[in-house]
């Protein structure tokens, strides 16, 4: 039903009516200048003091705290530490989700800034620091300046707006429970009342400050870990043929998995990545161990081809092992879904980019092979997912320091278009919702 009515808006016009759409915007255009500062002391804020997935509490302290001093409805604690604000307009129309994610990253920060973390943690049994080094910070902090404008024009504002403020995007090392965006959706943050839109934003640190960037259909890469042991026999490294050697098996899956990609993906349809990140067996120079253990991401596009790499590397693994003698265990655990951003939705909002910062600072790119658990959203409510730049001007975008570094760095200028963008999308889509239902 959702997917007719978007495609029927399509077929009426993307024009936008001017009554009081035009007054709206214009206020968002002020209101974006006044909380500039705001807003930007709040990522600071966030920065300062990371929290890594399903601890955020502070972090989400302040941004409860925040939604009810608006008038805002507040749900806390969802899926451990999730927030849900509510806010219901004084004129009938759809109810339009918008999402940040709250979590940091093991991560040790060398950015020399004033307002730089030094919050140290253990993670995996390593001593760590803790960094926002992905942008998460600087999601809520938008997000919050969103609720705020908003909220101060409650009584002309069509529909309801859901603020999502999510926990553990990243991950968490305990994954025996739903956690994240597939945790928040099966707490029901979508239903009561039922969500007709749901649209996020990334930060990007390659990408000029202010530019919004996006792609329709798959965009961002479903993921998945493996896990492969090789179990071979021990022996004296000087007499290999007593034993049955599971480091030589291990080396020829890994050659024999880079043909799942170079000769059995059709790329002229959608890439894919198979990678072996890390490899531990044997514990000494002249002794061939019993096992070998392996570890490693797959990334695919489509949910066809996400099943056909996951057998074929199942049957690189069993053979080869078997081949050399060797038994092999083998494991997938599922991560996120393919982000697929709505074709429909997203032909619909793309002009609301180009109102609101410009043709020139709007741009259509290519799949990303990264990862975002936004896909769980998209797979029950048609999304809308797109990046907003945060590279210094003066900075080449190849030497822009990228995504989980120590050295990630955003320039603060692009906030305000993202709180815009963010307005925008939901003021547009409201009239676009209720001209189609209306029948205007």
């Amino acid at each position: 039903m959702k997917q007719k009515l978007l495609y029927g808006i399509l077929l009426g016009g993307l024009a936008f009516p001017a009554f009081s759409q035009n007054a709206l915007k214009q206020k968002v255009l002020s209101e974006s200048d006044r909380i500039e500062k705001k807003v930007i002391e709040w990522r600071r804020d966030f920065h300062q003091h990371p929290e890594l997935g399903n601890q955020e509490v502070r972090t989400a302290k302040i941004v409860a705290d925040h939604l009810r001093s608006l008038g805002i409805e507040v749900t806390e604690n969802i899926a451990f530490t999730g927030v849900l604000g509510v806010l219901k307009g004084g004129k009938p129309g759809p109810v339009v989700a918008l999402r940040a994610d709250m979590d940091a990253l093991p991560v040790t920060e060398r950015v020399d800034v004033p307002f730089k973390s030094v919050v140290k943690t253990v993670y995996n049994d390593q001593e760590t620091g803790v960094m926002h080094a992905c942008g998460h910070d600087s999601h809520v902090a938008i997000l919050m300046g969103v609720a705020e404008i908003l909220a101060g024009m409650k009584k002309d504002l069509a529909g309801t707006v859901k603020f999502i403020f999510q926990p553990a995007e990243e991950g968490v090392q305990d994954k025996s429970v739903a956690f994240g965006a597939d945790g928040m959706v099966k707490a029901g943050v979508l239903e009561n009342p039922r969500v007709d839109a749901v649209f996020g934003l990334h930060i990007n640190s390659p990408t000029p400050a202010g530019m919004i960037t996006y792609k329709p259909g798959p965009t961002m890469a479903a993921v998945d870990e493996m896990e492969i042991t090789v179990k071979g026999k021990q022996t004296h490294g000087a007499y290999p043929w007593d034993g049955v050697d599971p480091v030589v098996a291990s080396s020829q899956i890994i050659n024999g998995l880079q043909t799942v990609v170079s000769r059995n993906v059709k790329l002229i349809e959608a890439p894919a990545v198979v990678t072996v990140g890390a490899i531990h067996g044997g514990i000494r120079h002249n002794i061939i161990p019993e096992s070998v253990k392996m570890i490693g991401t797959i990334r695919t596009l489509t949910r066809e081809q996400r099943v056909f790499v996951h057998k074929r590397i199942e049957s690189i693994v069993r053979n080869i092992a078997a081949a050399n003698q060797c038994e092999a265990e083998f494991k997938i655990i599922p991560g996120y879904p393919v982000t697929t951003n709505n074709e429909a939705l997203t032909q619909m909002m793309v002009p609301t980019f180009i109102e609101t910062v410009g043709k020139d600072m709007v741009k259509e790119v290519p799949v990303v092979m990264g990862a975002e658990d936004f896909s769980y959203y998209q797979e029950k409510v048609p999304g809308l997912f797109f990046f907003l730049g945060g590279r210094p001007k003066d900075t080449p975008a190849e030497q822009a320091a990228p995504h989980h570094t120590p050295d990630f760095y955003l320039d603060e200028s692009g906030f305000k278009n993202g709180v815009r963008t963010f307005c925008n999308l939901v003021i547009n889509y409201a009239d676009l919702y209720n001209t189609q239902k209306n029948g205007r």
